[in-house]
């Protein structure tokens, strides 16, 4: 059995963090000590470590809710776990390339401020005014 704190190191994932993981049903509330601690097994470790890896991958609190309800019947086909990556996959690409817009609009931006002067900075400018921009972002 493992402590709060244990669970903590052994995952990565912070001890409030796994408190909020357990109010919010993510994983199952532990056994308690004769002294009232938490006391987890190696399968709520396992559930920590799957969710931390899907947090880090970016998925939200409610796909990774439903990767856990699908991990728990591992005879069901995994059509609905490739529907949940799709759909961030597809997020992920809308991102970067927002991201990429960006990174093209203040470039642009500023390579054309040749001034020394806030009162003509380009940078200012473009800011003050979304007109200016060369594309939308």
């Amino acid at each position: 059995m493992l402590s709060i704190g244990e669970m903590s190191r052994r995952s990565g994932v912070k001890v409030p963090t796994i408190r909020y993981y357990e109010q919010m049903g993510l994983i199952d509330a532990p056994e308690r000590s004769a002294g009232n601690q938490r006391r987890y097994t190696r399968k709520e470790l396992d559930r920590l470590t799957f969710i931390r890896h899907a947090r880090d991958l970016g998925l939200s609190l409610e796909a990774i809710r439903e990767l856990v309800r699908l991990s728990e019947h591992p005879d069901m086909p995994c059509a609905e776990a490739h529907v949940i990556a799709t759909a961030h996959l597809a997020a992920i690409r809308e991102r970067i390339a927002r991201l990429k817009r960006l990174e093209k609009e203040l470039t642009r931006i500023e390579a054309a401020c040749h001034a020394d002067h806030v009162g003509d900075c380009n940078i200012i400018q473009v800011l003050a005014d979304h007109a200016l921009c060369e594309s939308e972002h």
